[in-house]
Formats: structure tokens, sequence, C-alpha cells
């Protein structure tokens, strides 16, 4: 079971994001732990990463100076 912040560190997106995305049924569907806890099923969350299209960069991004 994954917590909300390890959602967000492994995809890279924004907790609203997510729930937007969630909502929209485009995401995993969270599941409640307690009264105040969610979690998602970790294989679930690596599936949907997995099944996203994975872009090519052809150099890295740097930020200005």
């Amino acid at each position: 079971m994954l917590k909300t912040n390890e959602v967000v560190k492994i995809i890279g997106l924004s907790k609203v994001t997510i729930w937007r995305m969630e909502r929209s049924g485009t995401f995993p569907k969270r599941i409640n732990l307690s009264d105040r806890r969610v979690g998602w099923v970790e294989s679930e969350i690596l599936e949907w990463l997995d099944s996203r299209p994975k872009g090519i960069c052809a150099e890295p991004v740097t930020q200005p100076n």
C-alpha cells in the first residue's frame, strides 16, 4: 500500500492532479485505510505508470541562471 506522498514522488504529479485524474477515471482509485488515511495498491500505480506514453528528451533540461 502506498501513501499519498509516496504516489506523488513515484509519478511526479501533484496531489491535486492525482485527485482530478482519479475523479475523471484516468487514475487508479484510492482505498480508505481508516477515517483519515488513504492508500493505493502499489501494483496498480506501477501498471498505470507503465501504461503512460514514454517521452524522450534529447538534451537534459537545465534551469536558467
